[in-house]
């Protein structure tokens, strides 16, 4: 915890390089005041969404979703999403649209195990 889940149109695949994304989404992430505690939990992943519909122009999308274990200020998960959306539009400028969505998880019910 926390995992950092990007969700992209298809073409980002090719024209963008969606892994310097994701260490730069991760770097941010372990560095973050949210979770500078506990960087060793930090996950993102990337998944392509082949099929989509947007209004914007171009018709090209990134959404990053941060579900992280709830407890956290607002004003702090506020910060958060701004710095990684920040990250976001310097590595995807010419995206249509680019959005960072924080989501809690329950502490109570949220389980994990690693080796």
């Amino acid at each position: 915890m926390p995992h950092l889940v990007l969700e992209h149109s298809p073409d980002l695949t090719h024209s963008h390089d969606l892994n310097a994304v994701s260490k730069a989404l991760f770097k941010a992430a372990c560095e973050s005041p949210v979770f500078i505690a506990n960087p060793d939990a930090v996950k993102v992943r990337t998944i392509c969404c082949e099929n989509h519909q947007s209004a914007t122009t171009p018709n090209t999308f990134a959404h990053l979703t941060v579900r992280l274990l709830s407890g956290r200020e607002p004003e702090a998960k506020a910060q958060l999403a701004q710095s990684l959306l920040d990250i976001m539009d310097a590595h995807l400028p010419d995206v249509g649209s680019l959005s960072v969505e924080p989501v809690d998880m329950d502490r109570a019910t949220y389980r994990k195990r690693t080796l």
